[in-house]
């Protein structure tokens, strides 16, 4: 096990470059699978999560060459699988993005219910109905499921396969479509893993699917970018009306994943918060927008430039935050990824905030966390009222999820004294050499092995 110690109160200064984009990484990793054919993944984020994705790949027979920590070439014609383990499915919420790929590909796909951050209800049915219109035969089970619904589910297994008794209690779903349709369908909210599974499914469905209530975000773009680039028919990406006109077959190609957006906004809040002057490389302004603009409200000078070859922003604070109110929604709402980095820097705004958090339920531990540093945060329900401190200080302090992580690193670089932050596994999930970075730019954090 690893953590960090951090010495707060250093404002960052200085210039940083950001990765790849994981939400689009690793659904663009599991395209590959639909295209049967040799692709070359360029600007991957080297975390985590895209290890773990790769290696559910190579557990199904595909073969990965790495020819640097940023590239990934992969043949999924050697697959032999159709199955995602618990083991595998367990590393990573993103493995059900094989469920539309292999559907898509091969007619088949038998995976274990995912594991991911423990952040609130994030139920598949959205993915499943979806595929069920397009003509597959799917069946799911849970830990809630009767042994006559499991009997049922079993009766889709192909022949010399099996399930777990460890998968019978958790979960899987098993999907069978040999022939699948196009088909058009209303998603009741605009989820970014049920419209990018059922794009799988449908690029290789015959006929014509259109997704309305599609989610927007830019990394459902890059996938959609990246299986137009295979030979795929999609228009509207990035709309709430995504068409798609199905296809027998697609090609590889060399792709390049666009810059992680939360990356680029963990790090905004993080030079707002220690009152630094940093300029971000490597990003997309307009994919920054929401939290560009409160940022600004906040009373943070940020702008935008480009150098000829590549956009940047440039983030500057003087003074302690204004206070300001937040309401996490799809894209291009504030991201609810974002919520919690912002969280620490508005617990030493002047003034309260109230930050309402409308996507998942228990987005709010990292505010328990905050508290112990001296925050004041109140809970109420999905609502925190933060009112403002004049500062926080260091304590031994842990990372419940990824992006409560990217809190506690927030927190901790601005607080007084040194902190320790556990659990920073889950950090390493998201954010690519993040201690490197932040030393870069002056930041006093040690990463030490235990």
């Amino acid at each position: 096990m690893a953590y960090y110690r951090i010495t707060g109160g250093k404002p960052l200064h200085g210039t940083i470059s950001v990765s790849g984009a994981k939400n689009a990484a690793l659904p663009i990793i599991c395209a590959t699978v639909l295209t049967g054919e040799k692709c070359r993944i360029e600007n991957l984020p080297d975390i985590e999560d895209v290890h773990s994705i790769l290696m559910i790949l190579e557990d199904l027979g595909a073969t990965v060459e790495r020819p640097s920590t940023d590239v990934a070439i992969i043949d999924p014609t050697t697959i032999n699988k159709l199955r995602v383990s618990m083991a595998m499915a367990s590393k990573l919420r993103a493995s059900y993005y094989m469920l539309g790929a292999l559907l898509g590909r091969y007619g088949y796909a038998h995976i274990a219910l995912p594991g991911g951050c423990p952040i609130g209800e994030r139920p598949i049915n959205f993915h499943i109905n979806g595929m069920r219109l397009l003509g597959a035969d799917v069946r799911d089970v849970d830990s809630e499921s009767t042994p006559q619904q499991v009997q049922y589910a079993l009766e889709l297994l192909e022949p010399g396969s099996e399930v777990s008794s460890e998968e019978q209690r958790s979960g899987f779903v098993i999907a069978s479509g040999k022939e699948l349709h196009g088909g058009e369908i209303f998603l009741d909210m605009p989820s970014v893993g049920a419209t990018i599974n059922i794009m799988f499914a449908a690029v290789r469905a015959e006929g014509r699917t259109i997704i309305n209530n599609a989610a927007r975000e830019p990394h459902v773009v890059d996938v959609a970018n990246f299986l137009s680039a295979c030979g795929a028919t999609i228009r509207g990406a990035g709309t709430d009306v995504i068409r798609i006109t199905g296809t027998k077959k697609l090609h590889g190609c060399t792709y390049a994943i666009i810059p992680d957006q939360i990356e680029t906004g963990t790090y905004m809040i993080a030079a707002a918060a220690t009152k630094g002057d940093v300029i971000i490389k490597n990003v997309i302004p307009a994919h920054l927008e929401a939290i560009s603009a409160k940022l600004m409200e906040c009373g943070v000078e940020v702008t935008e430039g480009d150098t000829g070859r590549e956009f940047f922003l440039r983030v500057r604070a003087k003074e302690r935050p204004r206070a300001c109110n937040i309401r996490t929604l799809p894209y291009p709402g504030f991201a609810t990824d974002l919520q919690q980095p912002m969280t620490a820097l508005l617990s030493v705004a002047i003034g309260s905030s109230v930050i309402v958090e409308n996507l998942f339920e228990n987005r709010f531990m990292h505010t328990r966390q905050l508290n112990r540093m001296g925050a004041n945060i109140r809970l109420d329900g999905r609502m925190a009222i933060v009112s403002g401190v004049e500062k926080l200080y260091g304590t031994e302090i842990e990372a419940t999820d990824l992006r409560a992580g990217a809190a506690m690193i927030v927190a901790a670089l601005m607080a007084d004294g040194t902190s320790i932050i556990r659990s920073i596994i889950h950090i390493d999930r998201g954010y690519e050499k993040l201690d490197e970075k932040l030393r870069a730019l002056g930041a006093d954090i040690e990463r030490v092995e235990e």
